[in-house]
């Protein structure tokens, strides 16, 4: 764990990150370099770092990134995260969409 500069909170948010991938059947190794990863991007973001990549600073964040690739794997999107897409969308008739019929009017 490289965190020696890391507050309190930095250090209950690598934690968390590194169990939550242990969990999802990641090794020791990798959720440990995932998990200092996100929490050094987190805190250049924050200007908690004295350097920062512009790629750390640009780039959306991490917490965002995941959220926006959290419909992948087994059975995709929920329905009721589609029905929300297409909402923000504007598509019509979206209340008497099934879920395929969601998927093909977001279209992704």
């Amino acid at each position: 764990m490289p965190q020696g500069t890391w507050s309190a909170k930095r250090e209950r948010q690598y934690k968390h990150i590194k169990q939550g991938l242990k969990a999802h059947g990641r090794s020791e190794a990798l959720a440990e370099e995932i998990a200092a990863r996100t929490v050094n991007k987190e805190r250049a973001r924050a200007g908690e770092s004295k350097e920062a990549s512009s790629a750390s600073l640009k780039d959306i964040s991490s917490s965002r990134r995941g959220g926006l690739r959290s419909h992948r794997g087994p059975g995709g999107r929920t329905r009721d995260q589609l029905y929300a897409e297409a909402k923000a969308k504007g598509i019509k008739g979206r209340s008497h969409m099934n879920k395929a019929q969601l998927e093909r009017a977001v279209g992704r």
